[in-house]
């Protein structure tokens, strides 16, 4: 895969292969640590690259390495690759030793994000400041990155690489030694105390870190401007960059390989029609050059591009971890250098404690979870991406300040934050509203889903926070004219000459400016704004309390019934006698931010309330809405059919009937409905006695059918007494409401057939036993017990056939 950029023959590249397959696992990494103290720089570059993959797997999935993210604290290799692998450790050791020499690995294009790809294809700078410096014209499928860069692109990359991992190995934990280790490169890169421990191993001729300058992530960030290849900025040698090169490398390796994935669509919309011109007027210069060579059709085209993206439950914590831990980087600025004007004195990381959460991670973070939003299946496993956007909005959690979860609640949102919501407007706005969509469109009575609702309620529920989000609303729709006249106000990016650790240019402080950026910068220029607390979406939130009321109330319905449930599904329905109605089995309950156990109708009454608090819903409104949905409602309401229109098969659901469906309102009967004497066999019933009286039974039916039928269709004594016994029980339930079945189903399910399989229930022979043995007390032989049961089984049913005749015969 992956190699250094010349290659020459290494003995000690081929022992260690050798003995990586014979020795264990503990001496192979002891040999490695003696390697690479003892070795110098120019052998230990050739086997880095094999190390590397051998660690994390190669970018194409068929090496699997060490298996980090399966690999926990109980297993014994755990700590001795924990001490391998950790910044101090002897891989990082190894890392710096080649960093000192100025060696580069190359890194296929293929296997980066797909919208870098693209770019580098369509000979575009790509939006990836990891790159910026290292591209060449003419471009190759090979890009380079030194040493510190490759180790951590592969430990990144190893998160998103599909691996056929053995089976029993498709769970993976927080406590995982991949999880452990990016919490501890983040912690120990991005501390929030101290600084960046340095480099153990100076610079070869005395030359500064290689600086990866900083480049804008965020709203006024001009990364994607077409710059001729050959025509980039030298890297900068600010000494001062020495101290933060590697967090910003770090950095921008994790936000490109997690966060950089998205679709054709938001990949065309996040360019400027500006953008979109100067790449025009590039196309145009480049199919202008004689020496450039001929572009297949179709390949690397913007159009052509759909990058195949899914990520897994893994993934989202994993970037959870890494927004959790930038918002308390963030917050451990120091509160006189978030005060003070003259940043000549403040130290690099510090800059970057300023900035690093809206250049770096905001716009690609949005995507990522605009992209989860609408394609996230319905269920329960949301909740890893909705905590991930909970944690995002929500920066004043990790202040460091120890507080408690209900004085934090009553206390509210600081308005020092009102800054951060206005420039992540539509992380509050555009996200909520996604998730409403999702929300109007699942089973609240899961408890799961109900808790997902409760979550997202309590948050915008505190204090302040809707009023900030609503003045920021307010900023985004002062007139355009507004706006035009500060246009030229802009923070200097790489790409207009300024980086990083430059002079600070004048910060905008018009809030006008700043939402309308931050909005036009994710959305484009011609997005259509949909407030938050407009009227188009108060509708919807309207619509959303209707489903979550009536998802409660049967949920309480749900809760009442569970102890009823559960008395009858004991013992005794081994024998069948228990409730088969599964629908109404409580779930029990989920335990919530203060670690109480709360049931699902407690959980959906508190996110009624915390609703009414964001949009604010008196108590009259409330009670009016609610009368209005009960006016059409009924206390056997659970006991119709869910709302429905007659097909050419049966009846076909509507969509207020799925909605009625998925939060339990309305519900078939869920029964077997095809031919009684094939339905699977029970755990109540004996298989092998099921098998025999079935083919007894169709032995009679097949011989006799036309006379059952001849005699089922008489209106005398003997018609009643052989449609009792040999229709079947759903051909007489005609008045009843059934769920849909086809019409074929009905008329076979309705001939008249003897069915013995009753014989073969267990409870049936258990009390056919008991009478057995109440005989042999009175001394009654077998013969005469069977003759009584017989006479008993007729002559009950018939006093009932005898009452329905003479009731039939006197009308």
């Amino acid at each position: 895969m992956a190699a250094p950029a010349m290659q020459q023959p290494s003995f000690l590249l081929a022992n260690l292969k050798m003995d990586s397959t014979t020795k264990p696992f503990l001496q192979c990494c002891q040999e490695l640590v003696k390697v690479i103290d003892d070795y110098p720089s120019k052998e230990l570059h050739l086997i880095f690259p094999w190390l590397v993959e051998s660690v994390f797997g190669s970018l194409d999935g068929v090496i699997m390495g060490w298996n980090l993210r399966f690999l926990q604290a109980c297993s014994n290799e755990y700590n001795i690759v924990m001490d391998f692998l950790n910044p101090s450790g002897p891989m990082m050791k190894l890392v710096y030793k080649l960093q000192a020499e100025e060696y580069k690995y190359e890194i296929p294009v293929s296997f980066l994000p797909g919208p870098v790809k693209v770019s580098i294809q369509e000979g575009v700078l790509p939006d990836c400041p990891l790159l910026n410096n290292k591209l060449h014209f003419p471009l190759s499928g090979l890009q380079t990155l030194n040493p510190f860069e490759y180790y951590m692109f592969m430990f990144a990359s190893s998160l998103i690489t599909p691996k056929n991992y053995p089976l029993g190995q498709h769970v993976s934990s927080l406590d995982s030694a991949y999880f452990v280790l990016v919490d501890t490169y983040l912690k120990y890169f991005l501390p929030t105390e101290g600084s960046v421990p340095p480099s153990p191993f100076t610079y070869k001729r005395g030359s500064v870190a290689p600086s990866v300058p900083f480049a804008g992530y965020g709203i006024h960030s001009t990364s994607l401007l077409k710059r001729h290849i050959s025509h980039q900025p030298s890297v900068t040698a600010d000494p001062a960059a020495q101290e933060i090169w590697r967090s910003e490398a770090l950095l921008q390796v994790f936000v490109e390989m997690w966060l950089h994935h998205y679709s054709l669509e938001m990949y065309q919309k996040l360019q400027s029609p500006q953008v979109k011109l100067v790449l025009l007027q590039y196309r145009l210069s480049m199919s202008s050059m004689l020496c450039q060579p001929l572009t297949p059709p179709g390949s690397g085209t913007l159009d052509t591009y759909q990058e195949p993206f899914t990520p897994t439950e893994e993934h989202v914590l994993v970037v959870r971890l890494l927004v959790k831990h930038l918002h308390a980087f963030s917050c451990s600025l120091k509160p006189e250098q978030v005060s003070s004007s003259a940043h000549s004195h403040t130290s690099p990381l510090e800059e970057l404690k300023r900035v690093v959460v809206q250049r770096f991670v905001q716009q690609k973070l949005y995507v990522f979870l605009q992209h989860c939003f609408g394609h996230w299946p319905l269920d329960a496993s949301f909740r890893v991406v909705l905590e991930t956007w909970l944690s995002y909005i929500q920066p004043w959690r990790y202040t460091g300040e120890k507080t408690n979860p209900q004085t934090d609640q009553n206390k509210g949102v600081p308005e020092k934050w009102s800054l951060f919501v206005q420039e992540n407007l539509l992380m509050y706005t555009k996200l909520f509203q996604g998730f409403l969509n999702r929300v109007v469109r699942t089973d609240l009575v899961n408890v799961k889903n109900a808790l997902m609702v409760f979550r997202v309620a309590k948050v915008f529920a505190q204090p302040n926070l809707s009023e900030i989000i609503q003045k920021g609303e307010q900023l985004f729709l002062e007139p355009e004219h507004v706006l035009h006249h500060r246009q030229h106000r802009c923070f200097l990016t790489p790409g207009h000459g300024g980086s990083f650790l430059s002079a600070r240019q004048p910060v905008v402080t018009d809030g006008v400016f700043r939402v309308k950026s931050h909005v036009y910068g994710l959305e484009g220029q011609d997005c259509q704004y949909k407030q938050m607390f407009g009227t188009e979406l108060r509708s919807t939130v309207l619509k959303l309390i209707q489903i979550i009321d009536q998802a409660r109330q049967t949920a309480k319905k749900i809760s009442d019934q569970s102890v009823e449930v559960a008395a009858n599904n004991s013992f005794m329905s081994w024998f069948g006698m228990g409730s088969p109605d599964l629908n109404y089995t409580f779930n029990g309950g989920e335990v919530d931010d203060t670690g109480a156990c709360v049931k699902t109708h407690e959980f959906l009454e508190r996110s009624l309330d915390y609703l009414c608090q964001i949009f604010r819903l008196n108590a009259g409104q409330l009670s009016q809405l609610m009368a209005t949905l009960g006016s059409g409602q009924d206390d056997g309401n659970s006991k119709q059919l869910p709302d429905c229109v007659q097909g050419e098969n049966g009846l076909i659901l509507t969509d207020l009937g799925r909605m009625q469906v998925i939060n339990g309102l309305r519900r078939f009967e869920i029964e077997y409905q095809g031919d009684p004497a094939l339905q699977p066999i029970r755990s109540y019933e004996n298989a092998i006695l099921v098998r025999l009286f079935f083919k007894i039974s169709s032995l009679v039916n097949e011989r006799f059918g036309g006379h059952m039928d001849a005699l089922c269709s008489r209106p005398d004594f003997l018609g009643q007494l052989g449609r009792h016994y040999l229709a079947s029980p759903e051909a007489m339930a005609d008045g009843r409401r059934r769920s849909p079945e086809t019409r074929l189903t009905v008329e076979r399910n309705r001939r008249p057939r003897l069915s013995l399989r009753m014989l073969a229930s267990y409870r049936t022979l258990l009390m056919l036993l008991l009478l057995y043995l109440f005989g042999a007390l009175f001394s009654f032989g077998p013969m005469s017990s069977t003759l009584l049961i017989l006479t008993g089984g007729f002559t009950y049913p018939n006093i009932f056939i005898f009452h329905e005749l003479a009731i039939n015969n006197y009308c």
